[in-house]
């Protein structure tokens, strides 16, 4: 009878085991469908952001076609100190010269269509191209973040095996690696 219970104690332990592996399995399964999820995730909400930035890239350069501008052609703060210091001291020496109005009239209305509504509004034309830079500027911050979680991402996933066949670890670890310098 001993030897019996001997058995039915290895069996026991032995399913214990298993299950225990078989939960520890499943979790990392789970796990990595999670963070798959989140990669997906932010590979859309990157090509969304990346749509958004050329709409404004695009409503930039429109802006600076009607006031005849580029971001060269304004004077630098420079050029404008020195011809204010060649002339009568009666006027201020710096005249604060925005590079995307330039010489044009920046009180006048222009429509705008805001974001994300149906709504389109006069507003004079340098808070049209303000606003615009601002969102630009976000914009551009929000990609880089989301260009951060993809590698984050595709790093934890390619840790755990899945990406081998696609792309070996140590590529992929490189070029997650990578960082932008700041120009």
């Amino acid at each position: 009878m001993s030897l019996m219970c001997n058995q039915c104690y290895s069996l026991s332990f032995f399913s214990s085991n298993m299950d225990e592996t078989m939960k520890q399995f499943q979790k990392k399964l789970t796990d990595l469908e999670v963070e798959a999820e989140h990669l997906l995730l932010a590979r859309h909400q990157l090509v969304e952001n990346d749509r958004l930035r050329n709409g404004n890239r695009e409503a930039l350069t429109a802006l600076r076609k009607r006031a005849r501008t580029t971001m060269s052609s304004v004077p630098s703060p420079f050029e404008s100190i020195m011809k204010g210091v060649a002339g009568t001291s009666s006027r201020p020496l710096v005249q604060e010269v925005c590079t995307t109005c330039g010489n044009h009239d920046p009180s006048e209305q222009t429509w705008m269509m805001f974001p994300g509504t149906d709504l389109f509004a006069r507003i004079p034309f340098h808070a049209a191209h303000t606003i615009l830079e601002t969102d630009q500027t976000q914009l551009d911050f929000e990609a880089k973040r989301l260009q951060s979680v993809v590698k984050e991402k595709s790093y934890l996933i390619s840790e755990a095996g899945v990406l081998a066949d696609k792309i070996s670890p140590g590529v992929l670890k490189s070029l997650v690696t990578l960082n932008d310098k700041p120009k």
